[in-house]
């Protein structure tokens, strides 16, 4: 059988796919809750009514809310450790063994946790058969993995440098234009059959892309077969790869360093913790969004994958870069903002498009989304916008921590020198 090395069909069938399952998933959990706590029905549209139905028994809405939170934090944080183990070991060992085994693994750990949604939904299951299919799944990698797979086997292919950016341009177009339509169709979708035939859906393509990447994408690598001990020196290597890093470079340059992985780290931990909540607080008074409004404002979020190339391409021509990260950022805050003092549905469209300005899995992803549920479930009685004024305020700092690089002339010059660096490399 004649095999491709067109990775970009998997990427956008797995956009769609997870895009489609994780804003069902978050539904599906309040719906039973609201549901077990409540001894009535969810609402099933959008009105006056519903909220006011909601402002009458605050207390029980609050307590679900308190719940749903709750059950996402634990969700994510069963899956933290192995998470982590399995990415290091995947990431490191595919340049040995090749790229298909990162790229096949977290689509066989996605397909175990759809299909532990879709048996959960059609007989009515325990809930926390979620927890074992979260567990599992993570013993296959995830998001990150998958990602990390993808643009390495794109690397592997192009020894252009433009080639390799427009690829990986192209890349990040397919899963904002995936996952965005992914969300617009989920809210009709869930509307006309309910939450199991969606979820079903999510297993059949899960199921399309393993048996693509199985028979018919071309491996880049061919696997070294070196002995058993290969796996174990190549993981040293990099441990001490990344003591390299800071031992061999000047203090100057290691402040430079931290200074910017802090920033990203601080960055991404607001942005992706503010960002896991939205789906609860729309759901609660005074929005009160049915299923087709949810939809929308996720599939206006995603608008950002492809917007934020095209605005980078044509502001990188007139700003420093110091100035796109400002730009960003207080977007950033900007939507965070308008989402904690929203009161009517337009702000909140607007909130979640300023917000979501980039998805990026790693180990801030998971402590986030664990946080920030514990501390929206804390506050959701009194002030359920709190949470998007920490993210704000969190976002302020990788403010500052880049002020200080740029206002600094010492380490100002530091940074420039480590970008000539790697655009000689590059060349």
């Amino acid at each position: 059988m004649r095999k491709c090395h067109c990775i970009e069909p998997v990427v956008a069938i797995y956009s769609f796919a997870n895009f489609m399952a994780y804003p069902l998933l978050q539904q599906f959990v309040y719906q039973r809750l609201w549901e077990e706590r409540s001894n009535s029905s969810l609402p099933a549209s959008v009105n006056s009514s519903h909220c006011t139905v909601q402002n009458n028994s605050s207390s029980t809405v609050q307590e679900i809310q308190r719940a749903a939170s709750m059950f996402f934090t634990y969700l994510d944080l069963i899956s933290l450790i192995p998470s982590l183990i399995v990415t290091l070991t995947l990431v490191t060992y595919s340049d040995q063994r090749g790229r298909k085994i990162i790229i096949l693994l977290p689509l066989i750990g996605s397909l175990l946790s759809f299909l532990a949604y879709f048996l959960v939904s059609f007989f009515t299951l325990n809930l926390y058969i979620f927890f074992v299919s979260s567990f599992l799944s993570s013993l296959f990698g995830g998001l990150g993995t998958f990602l990390g797979g993808c643009f390495s086997y794109v690397v592997d292919q192009c020894n252009n440098k433009n080639h390799k950016a427009v690829r990986i341009a192209l890349i990040d177009m397919l899963i904002g234009l995936f996952s965005g339509g992914a969300s617009l169709a989920t809210g009709y979708f869930l509307k006309a059959t309910g939450f199991s035939w969606p979820f079903l859906v999510t297993v059949l393509l899960q199921c399309l892309n393993i048996i693509y990447v199985s028979l018919l994408l071309e491996e880049t690598i061919q696997p070294s077969l070196n002995n058993e001990s290969t796996k174990k020196e190549f993981i040293k290597k990099l441990f001490y790869r990344i003591y390299l890093l800071f031992a061999n470079s000047t203090c100057k340059r290691n402040t430079v360093f931290l200074l910017l992985l802090l920033s990203f780290s601080i960055y991404n931990f607001a942005n992706l913790g503010g960002l896991s909540l939205f789906i609860l607080y729309e759901l609660n008074s005074p929005l009160c969004w049915d299923e087709i409004l949810i939809g929308y404002g996720s599939a206006i979020s995603t608008l950002v994958f492809l917007t934020s190339f095209i605005g980078v391409c044509l502001f990188s021509r007139c700003l420093q870069d110091i100035q796109l990260v400002y730009t960003g950022l207080l977007s950033v805050i900007a939507g965070f903002l308008m989402a904690a003092f929203t009161k009517t549905t337009l702000l909140m469209f607007l909130g979640a498009l300023f917000a979501c300005i980039a998805v990026l899995e790693n180990i801030s992803t998971t402590v986030a989304v664990a946080t920030f549920n514990s501390i929206y479930a804390a506050t959701v009685s009194w002030f359920p916008g709190f949470v998007f004024l920490l993210a704000a305020g969190l976002c302020l700092i990788p403010m500052c921590l880049m002020s200080i690089l740029t206002l600094n002339p010492q380490l100002s010059e530091e940074k420039r020198e480590l970008l000539k660096e790697n655009n000689n490399e590059n060349e």
